[in-house]
């Protein structure tokens, strides 16, 4: 069974699934956020939070997950921060802001122009 589009959902089951929380100014994620399950399904747990521990076995993206659940980003955020919480699911940070030296790539660039 292929997810519904998200334009198709009832508003009402967005809230449910998050249970009308948000994210507020704190959010911990971006886009390319890449997530791992540090454990498996537990009986008992919502079916969105278990999609997600086995769609993040491996390395995931924010993007990835929520276009794989079918749900908006906003909703996939605030099931990751319960996952997170409960130490279902760390966080990692591709780069972590570390952006190599705009000259050094300058440098690297002539570099290999005159090769």
């Amino acid at each position: 069974m292929s997810p519904r589009a998200v334009d198709q959902e009832p508003p009402d089951r967005l809230y449910t699934v998050t249970q009308g929380r948000t994210i507020g100014d704190d959010d911990p994620f971006d886009l390319v956020s890449l997530i791992v399950s540090e454990r498996d399904p537990s009986p008992g747990m919502q079916s969105e939070h278990v999609r997600i521990l086995q769609i993040c076995r491996d390395p995931v993206s924010v993007a990835e997950v929520s276009a794989e659940l079918g749900l908006p980003i906003s909703v996939v955020k605030v099931l990751l921060l319960d996952l997170r919480d409960t130490g279902g699911v760390t966080i990692r940070h591709p780069l972590s802001g570390q952006l190599p030296d705009h000259n050094m790539l300058k440098q690297v660039l002539r570099a290999l122009e005159k090769l």
